[in-house]
């Protein structure tokens, strides 16, 4: 390749690639600075280490990746047609050392026999995959990592809503646009390159009378000027559920950020990639796309060759041919529609030469055209289906999806006027669409799809390194499913996602077991289409911000009191008060919880209410425990499953009224209790009969524990009857407290007699002042998280994540009753009655008491010894001294724990032999008396 600038004015730029000092201009991409420069080898075969060149203009390039660095920050794996080239940017080549031209392990091409596809699997078995291990992993990866650079994360995504959506500003976006606009409707028009126009800008042409270029910005300008958004720069990388797409904007002055956007319609007008040929040593310096070469013509003022062959089946590749001309290159066109083939090219580091049909040509540069594939990626993310359209030898959008349409190109449109109709029509528009001078005709195309048992090594995936070859192994060894076929060869696995090589490979497959391109079917494609930055999926998300703790109301409350502090599921709570140690407070603390009343501020429990005509369906489903049978004025316990069976969390509802019910869960579990919630009600039932408030940080709970905790609710006059029979355990009434609606539930946490008084947020510093001033009689304390955690493992109360694992089920608990009567469905139902869930050695949850003062230590594993050797049969959850009892208690899983009861089993922690007797989970007032002391 012989390429050279021959136009363009802007600013001279001084970068350097591979160390050599290289000259460009402003707004070149860091691809076309280089061809400008005569560079022909921009990297490395992933696997042979064979040289090559750039390929492509934009995303769909395969080749040209390459480490940035930019003011000492170096960022990896960018792709050279897609960065802008910068004063004093320093460019690598990736996968290569020292560099690409020079690189060390080009010695691996000449094995490529012992190493075809899939032969990792094979070759390093014997003696130990380990002993292979560090040196496969130091030659794997392309760039390198640079440990002192961490991009700034000051840019919080963005959300949006609109009508349409319109991806890809060329001629079908632009009508789509400009027709949802004139029709009053909001639009958004992202387009990933900085000027709209998409083909417009390298294809000559005219729109309503003026050339593509001016027609493209004078829409732009309409556009904005009418108040819509549009926002170049900008991928459409994903397409998520209920038309949520996800953009990646690039700001040159401020970080890159995420846009959420819901549309109502999201209009794909993508455009399309052009594919390679297949033929020997296709992967060659030199071998590029046949529009790349015009792009970079009609854009960066690059020739890309003086003696250019092109090769395409299609006439709309073939039209390249006559600007190339006009810029001083002599170019032979070999049309495959009428016959020719490619035999190869010569040259061992770039084209010097081709020959077709048997026919030698001198040429320093090979343009090849194998169709063009529609960009369907955003429609398949949306659980689009394919077509097979024999018309453009391409897949094509099938049946239509809801919320969305696709036109122009990436619909199989590859006329001008054809795209600018299906653009207007997606669009919404009246009267009639944009008009081109040359509408053109359809895309005229001849199949040339690779060819099985040809000699030679024939490059699919060139980043990848997959061959013709390499299909023809997948085939015989039965890898012939499409996924197999991807996974086995990694075919379409490289960071281009098989932009270019996905068509031809399925075209081999097709062709190696007889069936159509069609009946062998694709690829599932996956967000994103491109490679996104960490810090734009990231946003703000770093530091304090990654998982921001939570603060109660009444923290400065709290610490005056004299609290000290620490995060429990994701809250800052107090975890003791007052002077001495934590395990001296903690003790301290729960006996005199036992003997007076405590005051404990409960707030971040979840409070999700679940309201309408179907709340109770929802939350039975939602359910281990039926709830449907609860009384207005009344809670139940209950447990949440994963569709597993795994115990998710557990907590108590409460029954407000007939379709009104109120969902108390763990503090950390919260968010995902009421993502559980949503997804039920969108997916299993009538989202307009149900809605879901999550209460939580709007509501404050203090909690009066202990054998006097009645005689403090009594003094606050609260306007509730509390007598036993009017307020039993597991009850609520609604009263009143500084003028403000006050819930007061009997739920316990600790095995004590227990008041929850719930109130506004704002009524919060009051009532805690007002419980503190009415318990001093009673001589009532603040109590914190640790002592309450001691007081619930005496009663054998579990919580969640810390007595159960990722295996725990209902009956594992021995709360056994749903499962084995209730006869409606409910999330996890299945899965308690398959085999694993059946086995009688399961762990269950036990209480464990040991001699001696010294508590077991959490984490400690529970064993049997087989044939002399220790086998785990379980482990502590829960380990504390009981200032009440004056002993050690403990909760474990153990398997068969519940058949164990009154065994001494032996145990183990860090090599230090223990041992301790199995014993129901409760250890204290196991009949509940002190309930209603």
């Amino acid at each position: 390749m012989t390429a050279r600038r021959i136009s363009g004015s802007g600013a001279s730029l001084s970068f350097s690639f591979d160390g050599r000092p290289l000259q460009g201009r402003a707004g070149d991409t860091i691809a076309s600075a280089l061809l400008a420069s005569g560079v022909r080898i921009v990297g490395r075969g992933f696997k042979y280490h064979r040289p090559r060149g750039i390929y492509g203009h934009w995303t769909e390039e395969p080749n040209a990746l390459v480490d940035v660095t930019r003011d000492g920050r170096t960022t990896p794996n960018l792709r050279a047609t897609t960065e802008w080239l910068t004063e004093g940017m320093i460019v690598r080549s990736v996968n290569a050392a020292p560099t690409a031209e020079t690189d060390r392990s080009r010695y691996l091409d000449r094995f490529a026999r012992f190493i075809p596809a899939g032969f990792y699997y094979k070759t390093f078995l014997w003696p130990d995959w380990h002993r292979f291990e560090p040196s496969i992993r130091a030659m794997a990866g392309l760039g390198r990592l640079d440990p002192d650079h961490e991009p700034p994360a000051d840019a919080a995504p963005v959300n949006a809503r609109c009508d349409i959506l319109v991806v890809g500003a060329g001629p079908a976006g632009l009508a789509a646009a400009l027709a949802a606009s004139r029709a009053g409707r909001s639009v958004m028009l992202v387009d990933d390159r900085p000027e709209p126009g998409g083909s417009l800008l390298w294809n000559e042409t005219e729109v309503d009378g003026v050339g593509g270029a001016e027609w493209a910005g004078a829409v732009a300008r309409e556009l904005r000027d009418r108040g819509q958004r549009v926002l170049p720069d900008t991928t459409a990388f994903g397409v998520f559920d209920h038309n949520l797409v996800a953009l990646w904007e690039r700001r040159h002055d401020q970080p890159d950020r995420q846009w959420r956007v819901r549309a109502k319609t999201v209009v794909v007008a993508a455009g399309s990639i052009e594919r390679p040929l297949v033929f020997p040593d296709n992967d060659r310096p030199g071998v590029m796309s046949a529009e790349a070469a015009l792009v970079y013509l009609k854009l960066h003022g690059v020739l890309v060759g003086e003696r250019i062959v092109l090769a395409a089946n299609n006439d709309r590749a073939l039209a390249a041919a006559e600007p190339l001309r006009a810029a001083g290159a002599a170019v032979t066109v070999a049309d495959l529609r009428e016959g020719p083939v490619i035999d190869g090219v010569h040259g061992a580091s770039g084209v010097e030469a081709v020959t077709i049909s048997g026919r030698r040509m001198e040429a320093d540069c090979l343009l090849v055209s194998g169709g063009f594939t529609p960009t369907v990626h955003l429609f398949c993310q949306a659980k689009g289906r394919l077509r097979y359209d024999d018309r453009i030898a391409a897949f094509v959008p099938g049946e239509p999806l809801p919320g969305m349409a696709v036109a122009g190109a990436a619909n199989g449109a590859f006329s001008l006027q054809e795209a600018l109709d299906q653009g207007h029509a997606a669009g919404g528009g009246n009267g009639v669409a944009p008009r081109a001078a040359a509408s053109g005709a359809p895309l005229s195309i001849k199949p040339a799809w690779p060819r099985p048992g040809s000699k030679g090594r024939q490059w699919i995936d060139f980043q990848n390194d997959v061959t013709v070859k390499d299909v023809e192994l997948a085939a015989r060894e039965n890898f012939r499913s499409v996924e197999h076929l991807k996974r086995y060869t990694t075919l379409g696995m490289a960071t281009d996602q098989g932009k270019t090589s996905n068509m031809n490979g399925l075209a081999a497959m097709a062709a190696i077991t007889g069936r159509t391109i069609e009946a062998t079917g694709t690829t599932t494609y996956r967000p994103p289409f491109v490679p996104v930055p960490f810090t734009v999926i990231a946003g703000r998300r770093r530091g304090e911000l990654f998982n921001p703790v939570r603060r109660l109301v009444l923290e400065a409350e709290h610490r005056a009191a004299g609290a000290v502090f620490r995060e429990y599921g994701g809250w800052l709570r107090p975890a003791w008060y007052g002077p001495g140690s934590a395990f001296e407070a903690t003790l301290r603390e729960a006996k005199q919880a036992r003997e007076t009343v405590a005051i404990f501020d409960g707030s971040p429990l979840g409070k999700i209410e679940v309201m309408g005509p179907q709340a109770t369906d929802l939350v039975d489903y939602n359910s281990y425990n039926t709830l449907s049978t609860l009384k207005p004025g009344r809670f139940r316990y209950g447990f949440m499953l994963t569709e597993s069976g795994v115990v998710y969390d557990d907590g108590v509802t409460a029954r407000i009224a007939d379709d009104h019910y109120l969902v108390s869960c763990s503090s950390g579990h919260v968010p995902g209790v009421m993502a559980r919630l949503e997804e039920w009600r969108q997916d299993r039932f009538d989202p307009a009969k149900i809605a879901i408030h999550n209460s939580t940080a709007g509501l404050a709970t203090l909690t009066a524990t202990g054998p006097r905790s009645r005689r403090l609710l009594e003094a606050l006059a609260l306007g509730v009857d509390l007598s036993d029979e009017a307020l039993p355990h597991m009850a609520f009434a609604d009263g009143v407290f500084d003028g403000a609606t006050a819930r007061i539930a009997r739920v316990s946490f600790t095995g004590d007699r227990s008041y929850e008084i719930t109130v506004p947020a704002s009524k919060a510093p009051a009532l805690f002042a007002a419980m503190v001033e009415a318990g001093r009689p009673l001589d009532a304390f603040p109590m914190g998280s640790e002592a309450l955690l001691l007081l619930r493992a005496e009663k054998g109360f579990l919580i969640a994540g810390k007595d159960t694992d990722g295996t725990t089920m209902p009956h594992d608990l021995g709360v056994r009753g749903p499962r084995d009567r209730r006869a409606g469905e409910y999330v996890g139902k299945r899965s308690l009655f398959t085999d694993d869930a059946m086995r009688d050695d399961r762990q269950q949850l036990v209480g464990l008491s040991v001699e001696g003062e010294t508590p077991l230590p959490t984490g400690a594993h529970a064993v049997d010894r087989i044939e002399g050797r220790r086998r785990s049969i379980g482990f502590v959850t829960s380990s504390y001294w009981s200032p009440t009892l004056g002993r050690p208690i403990a909760l474990a899983l153990i398997r068969r724990g519940l058949g164990r009861i009154g065994e001494t089993i032996e145990l183990v922690h860090l090599g230090r032999p223990l041992k301790a007797s199995v014993t129901p989970p409760c250890a204290l007032d196991p009949e509940g008396a002190r309930l209603n002391a």
